[in-house]
């Protein structure tokens, strides 16, 4: 089992920056996919960036230019920067481990961006 626990999420106005970090613990095991997703008022679950163990990663055109997404393997630590951000990007954002034992998430950090 893996547990997730995100960190980083508040209030910014628009334009404005946010760092987000998970951390994963329990039994982590080498060859995993991290990534965020988040979830919007009356909205379903959407995938935001996703990066594989080797640090590819991979953006959502909603975020693409906007955010990063990196990892560091050695603390199980995942991380979203969060550049201009929109209104538009208010939402729960959740973290998400992928290995060869299943799918796990965190409880989600709500970010929201003022106008």
């Amino acid at each position: 089992q893996a547990q997730l626990v995100e960190s980083g999420g508040g209030l910014v106005q628009a334009g404005g920056s946010l760092r987000l970090s998970c951390e994963a613990s329990g039994s982590i095991l080498s060859g995993n996919d991290m990534a965020w997703y988040r979830q919007r008022s009356s909205k379903q679950r959407e995938l935001v960036a996703h990066i594989n163990t080797g640090g590819s990663p991979y953006y959502a055109d909603s975020v693409k230019d906007r955010f990063t997404i990196s990892r560091d393997n050695g603390k199980n630590t995942v991380y979203l920067q969060m550049d201009s951000l929109k209104p538009e990007d208010t939402a729960v954002y959740y973290c998400n481990l992928v290995q060869s034992t299943g799918m796990y998430w965190g409880q989600g950090t709500q970010v929201t961006v003022s106008s």
